[in-house]
């Protein structure tokens, strides 16, 4: 069967349905990054409408990679945190030109590629103790949930607290609603529950004037021109020492990005092998790094995994099928952009609640017997939404792993690439 040998789809055990609804699921909990990448990336003076574009072919390109060469449901497109990094950092921060920044991009993805095909990135992944990777799973989790609960309203910004309780506002309530809508068609079992959710909060939401359909609608245009940004790359600053550490930067955070997203999911849909390895990562790490080398020439920052992956996961979603659904969308969405811009935040953002209570479980399988194990699994959990970071969870839980184990007489049980990775963080905090 052809779908077999292109995305690895076995008629015996999944189902055409099941894949196309999880892609789609998973498409409407991650398509809020083709408006917000141009809108951070508008920040270092690129032109928004090229950005567009260039999101939404680097993420086809990279997650159709993953459908065909992994045949994975995971999905990729230009990782937020990354993007600020690129803008706020490389270009207003450091003062480089957006072209400076996207050579950056390019070179990372090139490295990327070096670091797959002779398996360092593997060998990363493998050596993660399995504590540690429950613990990201759970982390991850946690994370999105946590995005979702801000996207809602129910969390926000407080200069005395930090974060607080948000105001009960239409949309907030809304947006509770799609929670509620999403968990009572889980509980019922209903296929596709977390897109009808989706699709509910999105209808109510226009009659409550929480979304507004514009002046002269249409459903169809055609996509902006991608000449402002395309291979527009400047390598002129990339042998300064401060591009240097920022091109160490990028690669350090999309390593741990994708490697906590990969080795997340990866637990949850029970693809890990009993000796702890997760097959096919080699051409999944191989579809980030490809996907990051052509989107720096497309014109946007660093693309990477995506965890809302776990929604189509959650749906069913197992094969490349998904993630083929998935980037076959990303090129629907150059032609009827402002129709899937009106879906709102509140109507993904349940979705996001509920996925991070799916990945909680795996907090069951953390040794909570012994103080080296659980300690660091709750440093992983815990600083990755405080962080907003994935990576910065998993890099703060690795360190205090490794210590740990150290001061408590254990270091038999780590590794050389735990000691290595260890300095690599060290290293990472000192000069960055």
């Amino acid at each position: 069967m052809i779908l077999k040998k292109l995305f690895g789809f076995d008629p015996s055990v999944m189902k055409v349905k099941t894949e196309i609804m999880a892609g789609v699921t998973t498409f409407l909990t991650m398509s809020y990054i083709l408006a917000v990448n141009p809108d951070i990336l508008s920040v270092a003076s690129m032109d928004r409408g090229a950005v567009f574009t260039a999101t939404a072919l680097a993420a086809f390109f990279a997650t159709l990679v993953m459908a065909i060469w992994a045949k994975l449901p995971f999905a990729l497109a230009p990782g937020m945190g990354l993007n600020a990094f690129f803008a706020f950092t490389l270009v207003q921060g450091m003062g480089y030109s957006w072209e400076s920044a996207l050579a950056a991009v390019f070179i990372e993805g090139l490295l990327f590629i070096l670091l797959t095909v002779f398996n360092i990135r593997e060998l990363i992944v493998n050596a993660i103790p399995e504590t540690l990777r429950h613990a990201i799973s759970v982390g991850i989790g946690l994370f999105i949930a946590f995005l979702g609960l801000q996207k809602a309203g129910l969390i926000v910004a407080n200069p005395a607290t930090f974060v607080s309780l948000g105001e009960f506002t239409p949309s907030t309530l809304l947006a509770v609603g799609g929670i509620v809508i999403g968990g009572v068609l889980v509980a019922r079992k209903v296929k596709g529950a977390l897109f009808y959710a989706i699709v509910a909060v999105t209808l109510l939401s226009i009659p409550l004037g929480i979304t507004r359909i514009p002046e002269g609608f249409s459903l169809v245009s055609m996509p902006h021109s991608l000449e402002p940004v395309f291979f527009k790359l400047d390598f002129h600053s990339l042998l300064s020492p401060n591009m240097l550490i920022a091109i160490f930067s990028l690669v350090f955070m999309d390593i741990f990005d994708t490697l906590g997203t990969l080795v997340g999911t990866a637990n949850k849909v029970g693809m890990v092998k009993p000796d702890g390895s997760i097959p096919k990562l080699k051409p999944a790490m191989m579809a980030d790094a490809v996907g990051t080398t052509v989107g720096a020439l497309l014109g946007t920052s660093t693309t990477t995994t995506y965890a809302e992956s776990t929604a189509g996961i959650a749906e069913g979603g197992r094969s490349g099928l998904t993630a083929a659904v998935v980037s076959g969308l990303f090129i629907v969405a150059l032609f009827f952009a402002p129709f899937f811009l009106l879906v709102p935040g509140i109507a993904t953002a349940g979705v996001l609640v509920i996925v991070g209570s799916f990945m909680f479980d795996a907090v069951k399988k953390i040794r909570f017997d012994d103080m080296t194990e659980a300690f660091p699994a709750f440093v992983t959990i815990i600083m990755m939404p405080l962080t907003y970071s994935i990576a910065e969870g998993i890099v703060l839980g690795l360190l205090t792993y490794v210590l740990f184990k150290l001061f408590a007489g254990k270091y038999r049980e780590l590794n050389l690439t735990m000691y290595i990775l260890s300095i690599l963080c060290i290293l990472k905090y000192v000069f960055v």
